[in-house]
């Protein structure tokens, strides 16, 4: 079983795949900003516990896994670039998956939810969260960007 799919299935059990408490919002400061009154306003539940909350949406949810088209994947937060198609690929997670992001498109920073560390990753111009980063990739990165596809809107080209 590979680690992945066994910390996934344990998180679940433990019902730990929703919010962490902890308003991203409030970490940092960004480009764009928004009261919470004013996220709330623009975003779906789902989407505010995500982006907002640093929540992970249910994997095989998001349209977006499946998307294959060419284009870019931007933030749905402030429509920053953040993904371009011929990066991502099909890791088997089920959340839509790259192995590179767009120079100055993403912020990180260590996340110990989970009883472990990991790198969660960030809008970097509005903050909104985005996922994590693995080390366990396709060339040439060897990176795999585990996103959610509620943070991301898609624009063929």
């Amino acid at each position: 079983m590979l680690r992945r799919h066994f910390l996934q299935g344990a998180a679940a059990v433990l019902g730990l795949t929703g919010s962490t408490g902890m308003a991203h919002a409030a970490k940092g400061t960004f480009e764009i900003t928004r009261t919470d009154a004013e996220w709330k306003a623009m975003l779906t539940s789902l989407e505010y516990r995500v982006m907002r909350e640093e929540g992970t949406e249910r994997a095989f949810t998001s349209p977006l896994n499946d998307e294959k088209r060419a284009g870019m994947f931007h933030c749905k937060g402030c429509d920053l670039a953040l993904y371009a198609s011929e990066h991502k690929y099909d890791s088997g997670t089920g959340w839509p998956s790259f192995w590179q992001a767009q120079a100055n498109g993403i912020g990180t920073k260590a996340d110990r939810s989970l009883f472990m560390t990991r790198t969660e990753c960030h809008c970097r111009r509005c903050g909104s969260h985005l996922g994590h980063i693995f080390d366990d990739g396709p060339r040439p990165t060897g990176k795999r960007h585990c996103i959610n596809g509620v943070s991301l809107t898609f624009r063929a080209t």
